[in-house]
């Protein structure tokens, strides 16, 4: 994990000069009540056993396609489910490992791009991007609620004021995914090394009642969860789409 004041007051520098340019690119939005998540429990609350069926070594609900690119050394895994491939309504869900088994931990209703998901997001889609990504740092206006993620709390994250009001508190907490980002940067930094037309600054944010841009938001209690959670050496990741796509085996 990054410390000292030094590093602190270069995120702020960058992160400062960045927003307004990154803030018009990711007008995310998201809240939801009432949800299942992908193996068919009550979201918001711990899980009990799994079905006899399940294989508790894999992610429930997820493929080999995308089953085998979450790193081998990755303990934390925050899965995603979209209702449907052109729905705003997903439910997340927070597995840890143990040992060579997949247990999971908490479920929360989410919302995800406004016009759904796909497996090729470029800018401006409403959809959020089908995938497997790491999660390597976080940030937010508010103050870090005891992140394990590297955390870079300003002032310049703070949604513009020109946005609708219902939007404004979407970044008091974020949680980068690492689509199209530099690993190790604030989540607003605004490099994009594939290039501007694949899309960027894709986050898991505040829900606020509808979809998104292409991010994936949470309730304020969710994010809080997350933060304290997450921890780098676990290595977690999010793995995110719709039903369909993510139980894709080829």
């Amino acid at each position: 994990m990054r410390s000292g004041g030094a590093w602190r007051a270069t995120v702020a520098t960058a992160a400062l000069g960045s927003l307004l340019a990154i803030a018009t690119l990711t007008a995310c939005d998201g809240a939801r009540d009432g949800a299942r998540d992908g193996t068919g429990a009550e979201a918001g609350k711990a899980a009990p056993g799994r079905s006899a069926a399940a294989d508790p070594t894999r992610i429930p609900g997820v493929g080999d396609r995308w089953q085998r690119r979450i790193p081998a050394d990755s303990r934390q895994v925050l899965a995603v489910y979209g209702d449907a491939k052109d729905s705003p309504d997903a439910t997340a869900v927070l597995y840890t490992k143990h040992g060579t088994t997949w247990e999971r931990v908490r479920s929360w209703p989410a919302h995800n791009g406004k016009r759904g998901w796909t497996t090729d997001h470029h800018e401006g889609d409403n959809r959020s991007p089908v995938g497997v990504f790491t999660l390597s740092d976080a940030g937010g206006v508010r103050k870090n609620p005891g992140a394990g993620l590297p955390y870079t709390r300003s002032a310049a994250l703070a949604a513009p004021r020109w946005w609708a009001k219902s939007y404004w508190h979407d970044f008091d907490y974020v949680i980068a995914i690492d689509y199209n980002r530099v690993k190790g940067t604030p989540p607003n930094d605004p490099t994009r090394p594939e290039g501007y037309d694949k899309g960027g600054s894709i986050w898991l944010h505040m829900d606020h009642g509808s979809g998104t841009s292409a991010c994936v938001s949470l309730s304020e209690s969710a994010m809080e969860h997350l933060l304290r959670t997450l921890d780098p050496d676990r290595h977690p990741v999010v793995v995110m789409g719709d039903r369909a796509d993510l139980k894709a085996s080829h």
